[in-house]
């Protein structure tokens, strides 16, 4: 089933909050889905970790989960006191087939005077040593970034997705911190290999866009103008990491292809609107503001996408489409969510006022012996969009008060 059908067949929040989930969260990779608890934070997280090797175990019977017999390789943590030791044995509730020798870490809780162990996670010697050496979560970012960025691809998968992890709980900032370090050959076959998992791709396509050439940026131009009704993770990464290459350029092939041309695929569409916001909050002026709302204000005639874009030019403060909106809401095909994108559109531009927070001194007061500080504002003179949006809140208050009231009362919780 493609796309466009699928997502006209389940309701919009799980639509929005599955296209979320591909997008990105302020604090992590803006490509990457979203973030786990990793390895080491797992690890800096419990009160006891151990090394432990299957030794054997009671199968389970009908009225009885049977049990699990480990024995300790090597004790990681334990709190103060603790009698954990190299040949102790633990023994947990249900069975677990194994094979003897096999290898696993167990992961506990202190409660009271015991620890809780939650379930065995098996690990090869390769993965435990890769544990034991990761950087502590306190440690500088960069620095336990750069540890990680070379087992990314490596052939122990355990490991392989740990490491991805770690750069996809990482904000952007940290990690374009280390481009210098970014393996820009391995980057290059990675987006061209089926090897890979399509849902690392948006990283590694924004990560070559922070340590690539000219050569990359028509690699990437390539991927992106592939024909395609499928629906294809981390292509807007992809056209992420092209705009930080190519910039104003680059956005006019994004713009022809996937924002202007209305057959192109929903899910292509989403990701160049993906891509627009990645430059605008990440992008610092490699495109200017003005030329993202340009391209952003191309999708107010997707309906499909009109109530997210209109978030959007909000968050960028573009007022320039306070009347183009005041005529879509009159439209009929116009859905009620378009409706309350448009009333909080007009609400936060009458906000916008221009004005600048300051603090200043005020002499003492009677019976103070200390000048008091307080916030003050430097009035200016009334935007003519501050105005406009009065004016439009007045005329939409009056043809659609039930509409208006409820994108009030949600507007209040952003």
């Amino acid at each position: 089933m493609k796309l466009a059908r699928l997502l006209k067949s389940i309701p919009p929040l799980v639509v929005l909050t599955t296209l979320f989930l591909l997008g990105n969260s302020a604090n992590s990779c803006p490509f990457c889905s979203a973030p786990s608890l990793t390895l080491s934070e797992q690890v800096a997280q419990a009160d006891a970790v151990v090394l432990v090797k299957w030794v054997g175990g009671q199968a389970a019977k009908i009225s009885d989960a049977g049990s699990t017999e480990f024995e300790v390789v090597e004790v990681v943590h334990q709190p103060e006191g603790g009698k954990l030791a190299k040949a102790s044995r633990i023994n947990l509730v249900r069975y677990r087939a194994a094979k003897v020798g096999d290898q696993f870490m167990l992961f506990g809780t202190k409660v009271d005077a015991a620890i809780e162990w939650g379930s065995p996670l098996e690990v090869s010697k390769i993965a435990y040593d890769y544990m034991r050496n990761s950087p502590k979560p306190n440690l500088a970012a960069t620095e336990r970034l750069i540890y990680f960025l070379k087992f990314l691809e490596t052939d122990d998968k355990m490991i392989s997705d740990d490491a991805f992890g770690e750069f996809a709980n990482a904000a952007y900032a940290d990690v374009s911190k280390i481009k210098q370090e970014l393996p820009r050959d391995k980057l290059r076959k990675w987006l061209t290999t089926k090897d890979v998992s399509p849902g690392r791709l948006g990283l590694y396509g924004m990560m070559l866009g922070l340590c690539g050439n000219n050569e990359d940026a028509k690699l990437m131009e390539a991927k992106i103008s592939e024909q395609t009704d499928d629906f294809r993770l981390g292509v807007d990464g992809i056209m992420g990491g092209y705009l930080l290459l190519t910039g104003d350029q680059g956005l006019e092939l994004i713009e022809k292809q996937k924002l202007m041309n209305k057959s192109a695929p929903f899910s292509e569409t989403y990701a160049a609107m993906q891509a627009l916001r990645f430059m605008w909050q990440y992008g610092d002026g490699r495109i200017s503001v003005d030329r993202l709302r340009q391209s952003m204000r191309l999708l107010l005639d997707r309906p499909e996408l009109a109530d997210l874009v209109i978030a959007d030019l909000s968050r960028m403060k573009d007022w320039s489409v306070q009347d183009k909106l005041m005529a879509m809401y009159d439209e009929e095909t116009n859905i009620p969510s378009v409706k309350r994108a448009i009333v909080r559109y007009m609400l936060s531009s009458t906000k916008d006022t221009g004005e600048k927070k300051g603090d200043a001194t005020i002499a003492a007061t009677e019976g103070s012996s200390e000048p008091v500080t307080a916030e003050v504002k430097t009035p200016v003179p009334v935007p003519a969009h501050v105005t406009r949006g009065l004016k439009c809140l007045e005329e939409l208050e009056k043809k659609d008060p039930k509409t208006v009231n409820e994108a009030k009362r949600f507007f209040l919780l952003k």
